[in-house]
C-alpha cells in the first residue's frame, strides 16, 4: 500500500489554475525529485499535502504506517540552545530516561519491589528499541555533519543566522523518524561539505520523500524517481534528473517528428486533390474527394507539440582586447581586526579561462572576489588585473539593486547614454520582464527575479572578466541551463564561487580549493577534482603537468556537450524554417482557391508556379530537419555511452 496517494488534485487562485489532474503515489522507499520552474507550484502542493492550505478538486489519502514530516519556512525557536533544539525529536527517550532514574533511586531507597523492577524492565526495552543508546550521537553526528561545531552546541537557537537555524531544522527533521519527508530546497545555505554530507544520508534513507531542488548534481544522486510541474500538469518517469530529461527530450522530439511527418503527409496528399480538381473531370472530383477525406481523417488525430515554455535568453559577449595575464595576486592577506579571513594566497588566471573557487563556507570566497574586483582593499599583498581588463562583478546578496526602482529604470539609469530605450525593453523581454511587469518594484521581485535583473545588467556591461557570486542561486533549472549555455560560449574569462557542482562540471577549466591558507589547484570538472582527492595527487602547480586522462575525457565531454547544443540549434532552425514555409504555401493554396484567381489561367499559372517552388522548397528543408535530427540522435547516442 502507497505511503501517499494524490489522484486528480487541482488547485487554482481566483482565475488562474496553479495545477490541474495532478495524481501519483509515493511507496516505501521512494526517493522523489520534484522539479518544474519557478511559481509553478511545487510548495503549494507540498502545503496542501501537510494539510496547511485548501484544494479545489481531488483526493489526497494516506497510508495507514505513514509518518510524514517535513521542513516550515522558518524556525521561531527562541531561548533554547542548538542541540536541545534538535534533541527535542527525542522528547520521548528522554522522557523515559528521566523515569528509568527515578525508578533506579527508587529500588536503591526502597530495596527490591517486583511492580517497579517489572516497570523498569519495560521502559528499558522500549529505550533501546527507541533508539535510546545511540540517539545522542546521532543528534551529535547529525549537527557535526550540517557544518555546525561542538562549540555552537549550546548556542541559543534564535542567535543563529535563518540558513544556519533551517540547517537545525533539517537535522531534526532527518532524526525525527518519520517515513515520509516533504523536502523544500534543503540544500540552501549548505556549502559542498553539508551537501555531500545530506546526499549521503538520503541516498542510503529507508523512507521515502519527496524532495524539491534546482540542484541537478544533488538530484542525480539521491533521487530514484522524477516528478515535473510543467504547463499545469505533472509529468513523472523513473530515474534520476537526468534520465528523466533525457525521456523527455527523446518523448518531445518523437512527438515533433511524428507531427512534421503528418503534416508532409497532409500537404502531399492535398497537392493531389487541387491537381485532381484543376483537371476538372467527374472520376477527377471523386478522386480528390477521397484523398481529401484520407487528409482530413490524419488532420482529426493530428496533436500539435507542446511549445517551449518562454525561457531566459542569456548571451555574452566580451569587449575585444585584454593581456594573456587578466588576474595576479601575489601573497594576499585579509584580516577584519583580529580574524584572519586567509593568508599568502598567489592566484595566476589567464585569458579565456573558466576558473571556479570552491571552499567551506566562511573561507574567504566572496572576500576574495571584493578584492579582485576592487571592491576592498587586502591587508598585505597585491592583487591587480591585466592590461585592457575589465571586470563585472554579480554579487549573490544583490544589495546594488535600488529597492524603490522599477525593473526598468533600474537597468535604464545604467546604460540610458548607450543604449536605446526600445533595444533596453527589448532585453528585458528576453529576461521574461513582458508589458507592465518593467513597471514593478525592483523591492517587490522574488529572488527569481531580482537575479533575472542583475544578470541582465551584468549582460549589458560587455566586460572581458566576469566575477560571478553564487550565480544560480534563486534560478530555477531552465534559467541556470540558460545561464551554462550563454557562459559556455562567452568569449572572456570567468571567475565563479559557487555550491552548483553540476555547473562546475559543465564549465570548469580549473578548481580553485580555497581554505584560510590559500588555494589549491585542480585541473578538469567537479568529477576530477573528487576523483583526485581521493587519489591525492593534485597540488598546486598541477596544471604544469602533463593532462591526466580525466582531464581529457572531460575536455571531450565538454565539447561534446557544445556539438549538442549547436545539433539541436539546427534542428529548431530547421522547424522554424518548415513551420514559414508550410504557412507560405498554405497563404498561396488559399489564393489559388479564389474564384477570381482560378478563373485567371496567367495568374493561375504563376501562382501555382510558386506553391511548386515552395513544394520543392519544402521538401529540401524536410531533408535538412532529417540530417540535422540524425546528427543530434548520433552526439545524443555518444553521450549515453
Amino acid at each position: 500500500m502507497p505511503l501517499l496517494a494524490v489522484n486528480e488534485l487541482k488547485k487554482s487562485y481566483v482565475t488562474r489554475v496553479l495545477f490541474e489532474d495532478v495524481s501519483f503515489e509515493v511507496e516505501p522507499g521512494d526517493h522523489i525529485g520534484f522539479i518544474g520552474v519557478n511559481g509553478c507550484g511545487k510548495s503549494t502542493l507540498f502545503s496542501i499535502i501537510e494539510g496547511r492550505e485548501p484544494y479545489d478538486s481531488g483526493m489526497i489519502s494516506f497510508g495507514k504506517d505513514a509518518v510524514l514530516g517535513a521542513m516550515d519556512q522558518t524556525v521561531e525557536a527562541e531561548g533554547v540552545s542548538l542541540y536541545s533544539y534538535v534533541e527535542e525529536v527525542f522528547g520521548e527517550l528522554v522522557r523515559i530516561e528521566s523515569e528509568l532514574d527515578e525508578i533506579a533511586d527508587k529500588l536503591t531507597a526502597c530495596g527490591a519491589d517486583e511492580k517497579l523492577i517489572e516497570r523498569q524492565h519495560r521502559l528499558r526495552e522500549r529505550y533501546e528499541d527507541g533508539g535510546g543508546l545511540t540517539f545522542r550521537a546521532r543528534t551529535r553526528s547529525a549537527l557535526l555533519g550540517l557544518g555546525f561545531q561542538e562549540e555552537e552546541f549550546d548556542k541559543d537557537i534564535g542567535r543563529f543566522s535563518g540558513g544556519q537555524r533551517n540547517k537545525a531544522q533539517l537535522a531534526k527533521l532527518l532524526l525525527s523518524g518519520a517515513n515520509l519527508l516533504l523536502l523544500d530546497e534543503p540544500t540552501n545555505h549548505l556549502d559542498i561539505k553539508a551537501i555531500e554530507w545530506l546526499e549521503e544520508l538520503l541516498a542510503n534513507y529507508r523512507g521515502a520523500f519527496i524532495v524539491i531542488s534546482h540542484d541537478r548534481y544533488f538530484l542525480d544522486r539521491v533521487t530514484n524517481r522524477t516528478m515535473e510541474l510543467k504547463d499545469l500538469k505533472l509529468y513523472k518517469s523513473k530515474g534520476n534528473y537526468s534520465r528523466h530529461t533525457e525521456l523527455r527530450m527523446a518523448a518531445r522530439e518523437l512527438e515533433i517528428r511524428r507531427y512534421l511527418r503528418a503534416k508532409k503527409e497532409i500537404k502531399r496528399i492535398e497537392g493531389m486533390v487541387e491537381q485532381q480538381r484543376r483537371w476538372g473531370q467527374e472520376h477527377n472530383f471523386v478522386t480528390a474527394a477521397h484523398k481529401q477525406k484520407a487528409a482530413d481523417r490524419i488532420k482529426a488525430t493530428l496533436v500539435e507539440p507542446e511549445r517551449d515554455p518562454a525561457s531566459i535568453r542569456f548571451e555574452f559577449n566580451a569587449k575585444e582586447g585584454g593581456g594573456n595575464e587578466v588576474v595576479v595576486a601575489k601573497g594576499l592577506s585579509k584580516s577584519f581586526g583580529s580574524n584572519e579571513v586567509f593568508r599568502d594566497l598567489d592566484m595566476l588566471v589567464k585569458k579565456n579561462e573558466k576558473v571556479f573557487i570552491l571552499g567551506d563556507n566562511g573561507c574567504g570566497k566572496t572576500t576574495l572576489l571584493n578584492i579582485i574586483a576592487g571592491r576592498m582593499r587586502p591587508t598585505s599583498g597585491v592583487c591587480y588585473l591585466g592590461a585592457h581588463i575589465e571586470a563585472a562583478y554579480y554579487e549573490q546578496t544583490m544589495a546594488s539593486l535600488d529597492p524603490e526602482n522599477t525593473v526598468l529604470n533600474e537597468v535604464w539609469d545604467k546604460y540610458f547614454n548607450t543604449i536605446s530605450h526600445k533595444d533596453i525593453r527589448n532585453a528585458l523581454a528576453a529576461f521574461l520582464f513582458r508589458g507592465d511587469e518593467v513597471e514593478k518594484k525592483i523591492g517587490l521581485l522574488s529572488g527569481g527575479e531580482k537575479a533575472r535583473v542583475q544578470l541582465l545588467k551584468l549582460m549589458l556591461t560587455r566586460a572581458n572578466l566576469l566575477l560571478l557570486d553564487e550565480p544560480t542561486n534563486h534560478l530555477d533549472i531552465a534559467s541556470r541551463e540558460a545561464l551554462e549555455n550563454a557562459l559556455d560560449e562567452y568569449n572572456g574569462t570567468v571567475i565563479i564561487v559557487t555550491h552548483d557542482r553540476y555547473l562546475v562540471n559543465r564549465l570548469a577549466d580549473r578548481i580553485l580549493h580555497m581554505t584560510h591558507s590559500g588555494l589549491t589547484e585542480y585541473i578538469g570538472g567537479y568529477d576530477d577534482y573528487i576523483e583526485a582527492l581521493k587519489n591525492d595527487t593534485a597540488g598546486f602547480g598541477a596544471a604544469e603537468k602533463p593532462v591526466s586522462a580525466n582531464a581529457r575525457e572531460y575536455k571531450e565531454t565538454k565539447q561534446l556537450r557544445s556539438d549538442i547544443t549547436k545539433a539541436k540549434t539546427a534542428v529548431s532552425r530547421a522547424e522554424k524554417s518548415i513551420a514559414e514555409t508550410e504557412a507560405a504555401l498554405d497563404e498561396m493554396n488559399v489564393e489559388l482557391a479564389k474564384p477570381h484567381i482560378a478563373s485567371d489561367y496567367k495568374k493561375a499559372g504563376e501562382l501555382s508556379a510558386k506553391a511548386e517552388a515552395l513544394r520543392a522548397k519544402l521538401d529540401l528543408l524536410y531533408e535538412e530537419w532529417e540530417a540535422a535530427d540524425a546528427r543530434l540522435k548520433e552526439l545524443s547516442e555518444r553521450g549515453q555511452q
